[in-house]
């Protein structure tokens, strides 16, 4: 008898038409879309209740604007105030985005662009515009651009590089013997060396022949495009060195564009390699209008395959799932800015890569990187059936429409 204290009463008639009315409400909700007759919606809720779910929102709110506020007190920097000089070596899109993001800072600050071409030089000094790239909009004043290493490099307080990994070495060794041993290089390349599948914090110190080279690595989801538009924008600064990495957040943090900082030097920098070579698959399957089911799988897989070979490396998960990561998977994979999501989809259309490459102005660096990533793998150990199968298109080796039929014959295994 003890347990009948635990058991429900019998309804009664007039309870049990209330209990069957009730179970039957979210069939109804189900059925119409539409709430059940009696349901209690924000408007009918009592106006006290209303009132205090506000007022929680409203005190969150203000708790994280007066934390904002205190840390930005606690920890103001005078990076920006000391800084005099900084030299982009590369003037395609993004260094120029970059080159004019920190102009824009600092009036007096002086921005030297390094450039090979003699005639875009006259046209950013002379126009303040850089007439091969982003053309359309005006460079702040203080940037001055140059052909000359020793005038770019002479004095500069932070250098950002912004050439393609291909060309990074024997670039890079061309101007060594003007570079200061403790010039910090903020790389903007993303993307793995073709033959000794290097990454730019490998390669800079290599090339310079300064293994204690100080290095960062500036990444996430960002078009050049948005930059000059001065969109919001957030991206991540890497390196092993964390005073380094807050320095430059300081330098290139602004109302439009925040800066994390990162300690996993290698996840970001993997990340942002191996993206690029997704990027490429996810314009194949556009360009073949497989539709957002196939699309959603294959870039769903592609993460897992950038994950595994990312871990593997060393990489920190929470960094694959940051900025660097995730958020410029989407961007690069979702977005017609892309030059890599560009080239696939042209790939799915059915043109042949020479041709897609000869039309282009700038460099796509998936297309090079493939072949570099899957050697990677080999070297760790992991497999990567999309990534792969975009390095065997790239080759010629295997079609698009070949390729997704091998890989949805792929056997049925557990999700990993």
């Amino acid at each position: 008898m003890a347990t009948a204290a635990f058991l429900p009463p019998i309804p009664t008639p007039r309870s049990r038409i209330t209990t069957a009315r009730h179970c039957l409400l979210p069939i109804c909700t189900a059925a119409t879309g539409a709430p059940p007759p009696d349901a209690e919606t924000d408007e009918d809720a009592p106006r006290s209740a209303r009132k205090d779910r506000r007022r929680i929102v409203r005190i969150a709110w203000e708790k994280l604007v007066r934390w904002s506020r205190s840390w930005r007190r606690r920890n103001r920097s005078d990076v920006l105030e000391t800084t005099r000089k900084v030299v982009v070596l590369g003037g395609g899109s993004f260094g120029t985005a970059m080159a004019a993001q920190v102009a824009a800072k600092k009036p007096d600050l002086e921005v030297a662009m390094l450039l090979r071409d003699d005639l875009v030089c006259r046209s950013i000094n002379h126009h303040h515009v850089n007439s091969k790239y982003l053309s359309e909009y005006r460079l702040p004043e203080n940037i001055v651009a140059t052909t000359s290493a020793s005038d770019a490099l002479a004095g500069a307080d932070f250098c950002f590089h912004a050439v393609p990994v291909q060309f990074s070495s024997s670039f890079l060794g061309s101007i060594s013997t003007h570079v200061d041993p403790k010039l910090p290089f903020i790389s903007l390349s993303k993307g793995l060396e073709l033959n000794t599948l290097c990454t730019m914090s490998q390669i800079i110190p290599r090339a310079l022949g300064n293994p204690r080279q100080p290095f960062i690595v500036l990444s996430g989801p960002s078009f050049a495009v948005e930059l000059m538009e001065r969109l919001p924008t957030a991206m991540v600064v890497a390196s092993k060195d964390k005073k380094l990495a807050s320095a430059v957040q300081q330098l290139l943090a602004s109302s439009n564009l925040r800066i994390s900082t990162s300690s996993d030097v290698t996840g970001v920098e993997i990340a942002g390699a191996l993206k690029n070579v997704l990027a490429i698959a996810a314009g194949i399957v556009e360009g073949m209008h497989l539709g957002n089911n196939c699309m959603a799988a294959l870039v769903a897989q592609g993460c897992s395959e950038i994950r595994w070979l990312a871990t593997k490396m060393g990489a920190k998960p929470t960094t694959l799932a940051g900025l660097s990561g995730s958020g410029d998977i989407m961007l690069t994979c979702f977005v017609n800015l892309s030059r890599n999501r560009n080239v696939g989809l042209r790939l799915g259309s059915g043109e042949k890569l020479d041709e897609i490459l000869n039309s282009m102005n700038q460099v796509a660096e998936g297309v090079s990187t493939a072949g570099a990533v899957i050697a990677l793998a080999q070297k760790y150990n992991v497999k990567l059936p999309v990534l792969t199968a975009v390095a065997r298109i790239i080759d010629n080796e295997l079609t698009p429409k070949k390729a997704v039929m091998e890989l949805m014959n792929l056997p049925q295994v557990e999700e990993v």
